[in-house]
């Protein structure tokens, strides 16, 4: 008995780096931030929203790459990352998803704001990473983001990553767990500026644009970032 021919594997998507999402023409309404490539859309009403997202989910484009989407009264977010076991960002199929997306809000007389994006991801300083990401495993119900085991995510994208940082000295003096603040790169200065009107302090500008360390009135860090 012969076995029958067996259909063409697809292809894998290649993983692209930010920079290009970037830099790919009719992106405008996009900001690649910490957890992928994000738009925010406000629609007025719920209903808005949930018409928008019907004819988003009817897209051939979505039919196996769905983007995550949060439908609020006031406006929709969608987010484009692919999450498997081997990759886990932004691939060579979604700045064409993103541009169709665009355009379907338009149709729906949508207007972008990319302003209103960000992400938020708890950064850990561990002097032994793999010690201490089991408990944090455990107790948040988390797994290893694909190719970088200094992460944690949540494999429904819902809530914050958690990243661990590789510490060489104890540091009694200083805060071992800080907030990692993602904006998008044109919102950054905005945002800084905000947090030390707001009593903060400027720690180091040293990694900018990577990536900026304040403080908090009493000496709390957090780190603004972009990509």
């Amino acid at each position: 008995m012969q076995t029958p021919p067996q259909p063409p594997q697809s292809p894998r998507p290649q993983k692209i780096r930010p920079s290009r999402f970037r830099e790919t023409p009719g992106l405008d309404d996009w900001r690649v931030l910490g957890e992928g490539a994000c738009a925010y859309f406000r629609t007025g009403t719920f209903a808005a929203g949930a018409r928008f997202v019907a004819e988003l989910a009817a897209l051939p484009e979505t039919a196996d790459r769905a983007p995550d989407v949060d439908v609020r009264p006031d406006g929709v977010t969608v987010r484009l990352v692919t999450a498997t076991d081997e990759l886990y960002g932004l691939t060579e199929h979604d700045p064409a998803l993103a541009q169709r997306i665009s355009r379907l809000a338009a149709d729906h007389g949508l207007v972008p704001d990319p302003s209103a994006l960000s992400t938020v991801q708890v950064t850990v300083d561990a002097l032994s990473i793999d010690k201490v990401t089991p408990f944090w495993r455990a107790l948040l119900g988390y797994e290893h983001r694909a190719g970088s085991p200094e992460d944690l995510i949540d494999l429904r994208r819902r809530n914050a990553a958690f990243y661990f940082q590789q510490m060489d000295t104890p540091r009694p003096q200083r805060n071992r767990v800080h907030v990692d603040v993602w904006v998008p790169h044109d919102q950054a200065e905005t945002r800084i500026a905000a947090a030390l009107s707001a009593g903060g302090t400027l720690v180091t500008d040293a990694h900018a644009p990577s990536h900026w360390v304040l403080a908090d009135p009493e000496g709390n860090e957090a780190c603004v970032g972009t990509l």
